[in-house]
């Protein structure tokens, strides 16, 4: 199994579109293979950031999804909402890679 945890600091401004936009993708994301778990939440700490918390049955799957047509749309939708990019963190067999 493997987890990936995706950070992203979102302009204020653009906030609420930014989450509703995620949601569109997640609705997609959810309906990938070998997607367990998709989740994007704003954190608890900083009203600005946006996590996402997803689990993937293979490696093959998650690099799928980051091919797949809507994940495109997805990040020309959010470039410019964010003010830095997306820290992306994957997890497996006790590994974790930083992207």
């Amino acid at each position: 199994m493997i987890y990936v945890i995706a950070t992203t600091p979102m302009k204020p401004e653009n906030k609420d579109d930014f989450i509703k936009g995620h949601k569109v993708c997640t609705v997609e994301t959810l309906k990938e293979k070998g997607c367990l778990s998709y989740d994007g939440n704003v954190s608890v700490n900083n009203p600005n950031q946006y996590v996402v918390v997803e689990r993937w049955e293979t490696r093959e799957d998650l690099n799928a999804h980051g091919r797949a047509p809507h994940m495109k749309v997805w990040r020309e939708y959010s470039a410019q909402m964010k003010t830095a990019p997306t820290v992306i963190e994957i997890i497996s067999d006790g590994k974790v890679e930083k992207l």
